[in-house]
């Protein structure tokens, strides 16, 4: 039963809330809230929903269109997407969009490799091409750190290239990690117990002697060099945090995740330099998941001393910075079983009573935008602590409130926030006979989440 503040709360809800009609007006609300904001991020209550890719596509067209954004840095792996930045910059062979996803091979390839972004980075291709001068077009990078062995193949192909004997040197370094192969975990185990020596020596090594001939590897062919140097160097700077990650992963969630989260910002920082080195005036959209860029400050993750890219944004750029949320109450979601297991399409079960997204549910109104920087009441009654739900790359519905929810503060936690009640799974571009058939059985225990 809901007692009367809920049904108060809620009615002053639909009374502060702007309706999504699929207008193209729906988001000028918005658009006043970020203002002359330089960095918007844009989050998902899930890994794997059609309404967050594409609502969050359609809210990046008009950013770029109507303030000016110059880049989009997403929550995938730095080489992987710098092959899609190419191609809608048009300076890669890939011809068509699909095939400038082809680098995202690894689990969880529907992140990327769906049809809404597809749809994206064809619409950006074309808005570049469009373009009179390089100097406005908008590029397209990854923030992650998971690629430790593509980021030293990336290393050693650019300096293969401009500087041999500096390719050897660094293949003699990256050597280190050959007794593991791929099994970047086994690594981190072994060397995170002091059972073998780690290659942090190595790495931050090749990193210091690749920044040491920054001037003059990025002086050689005018812009195009620099930006093949400095996609160089974010890939040496990766392999120095990924491989310090994975030696973490073994000390502890807290301190895995804030090496992540703290890597993500720094890549962040780093992107807004080498634009303003080119000349421009950066304003960067930031696509990753609610619990990424949500202010932990605000969570319960937050007060078990983790911290994340959206805390780290407001931290150091405060009034420039606008936090956007999405939530779900039900619906459909692409996720897998476990780690490493193929996309499946997943019924999302009807969010739990004491959570904002059950709270959004009573507000009766299917889509809607909430403004939480206003004063208005229905935001004041948001301020104590619900429940929220995250949907990672692993959807478990059998112990969805130990794998799936947290406490927040949504006013303190976003700028604004996205409700779509009903939602459906996002299509990938390869889909498992498991993702037609939908959800057929119970799903194994294994890790409680995959953000």
């Amino acid at each position: 039963m809901r007692d009367a503040a809920s049904f108060s709360l809620s009615n002053a809800i639909r009374e502060a809330a702007h309706t999504l009609t699929g207008a193209s007006a729906d988001y000028d609300p918005l658009m006043r809230l970020v203002d002359d904001a330089r960095f918007v991020l844009i989050g998902e209550a899930s890994h794997g929903t059609h309404e967050f890719y594409a609502q969050r596509a359609q809210i990046t067209k008009r950013l770029i269109k109507e303030k000016g954004f110059t880049a989009v840095a997403v929550e995938a792996d730095w080489p992987d997407a710098y092959r899609v930045n190419r191609y809608v910059r048009g300076v890669r062979n890939d011809a068509e969009a699909i095939d400038a996803l082809s680098g995202f091979q690894r689990f969880p390839t529907w992140m990327w490799r769906n049809a809404d972004v597809l749809d994206f980075i064809g619409w950006l291709r074309a808005h570049n091409d469009a373009l009179s001068t390089d100097q406005k077009k908008v590029g397209f990078y990854g923030l992650d750190l998971y690629s430790l062995h593509a980021s030293m193949g990336a290393v050693l192909n650019y300096l293969d290239k401009i500087d041999p004997e500096a390719a050897r040197r660094a293949r003699q370094r990256y050597s280190c990690f050959d007794h593991y192969g791929e099994d970047t975990q086994t690594y981190g185990y072994v060397a995170g117990m002091g059972l073998t020596e780690s290659c942090e020596n190595e790495v931050v090594g090749q990193l210091i002697e690749l920044r040491r001939r920054a001037a003059e590897y990025a002086s050689r062919d005018g812009r195009v060099a620099e930006d093949e140097f400095f996609f160089a160097e974010q890939n040496a700077r990766l392999v120095k945090n990924a491989e310090e990650y994975y030696r973490s992963m073994f000390r502890g969630r807290v301190s895995s995740w804030n090496l992540r989260d703290q890597h993500m910002a720094e890549t962040l920082d780093a992107l807004v330099a080498h634009l303003e080195r080119q000349g421009r005036h950066p304003k960067i959209v930031v696509w990753e998941h609610n619990s990424h860029l949500g202010d932990a400050r605000a969570t319960q993750m937050g007060e078990s001393g983790e911290w994340n890219v959206g805390q780290l944004v407001r931290e150091r750029h405060e009034s420039e910075a606008v936090l956007v949320g999405f939530t779900t109450y039900s619906g459909t979601v692409t996720a897998a079983s476990d780690w490493d297991a193929p996309a499946e399409r997943k019924r999302v079960r009807a969010a739990l009573p004491e959570s904002y997204e059950a709270l959004f549910h009573h507000v009766g109104v299917p889509r809607f935008l909430l403004d939480l920087r206003d004063g208005e009441p229905a935001i004041k009654g948001l301020e104590e602590p619900r429940l929220e739900r995250a949907i990672g790359v692993i959807y478990r519905p059998e112990t969805e409130r130990q794998s799936h929810y947290f406490y927040a503060r949504l006013p303190s936690q976003f700028d604004a926030v996205l409700h779509f009640d009903e939602t459906r799974a996002v299509e990938p571009l390869e889909r498992t006979a498991r993702w037609q058939a939908g959800d057929t059985g119970e799903v194994p225990e294994t890790f409680p989440s995959g953000i």
